[in-house]
């Protein structure tokens, strides 16, 4: 699903523009899957999974494989709609440089949330 989320990124023209002064790797783990997202101004570059040890990152937000199913709905219900909710309703943790969130909150939650519109999610085996 990752390299289907970097060119749906890539080529969504509107949502690289709004990221383009956004630059941070991204850590989504899925149960016990981590994958790292490079985004350099706006635009997936790379994706990487697997365990590493003391790889970098900038944001991470972890939850389990049933939340991120939920999550990538195309019509999620309450409290599996937004990262923020999950977060606060202990689905998911959000961990980080919160200054990078902040200032680029759209494009994150963007970026986040797009495969809700690849017609992908998660597999029942767990994996993207």
């Amino acid at each position: 699903m990752f390299d289907k989320l970097a060119e749906a990124v890539n080529a969504d023209h509107n949502l690289v523009l709004r990221g383009k002064t956004c630059s941070l790797t991204l850590l989504i783990e899925i149960d016990n899957d981590e994958y790292f997202i490079d985004i350099v101004s706006g635009e997936i570059i790379n994706v990487v999974s697997g365990q590493f040890l003391m790889r970098h990152w900038d944001l991470a937000i972890r939850a389990s494989q049933a939340t991120w199913s939920k999550f990538w709905q195309k019509y999620p219900e309450p409290g599996f709609h937004d990262i923020f909710a999950m977060n606060r309703f202990g689905h998911c943790k959000i961990e980080g440089n919160t200054k990078v969130l902040l200032s680029h909150i759209r494009f994150i939650k963007d970026v986040v949330s797009k495969p809700r519109f690849l017609g992908t999610g998660v597999s029942s085996n767990g994996k993207a």
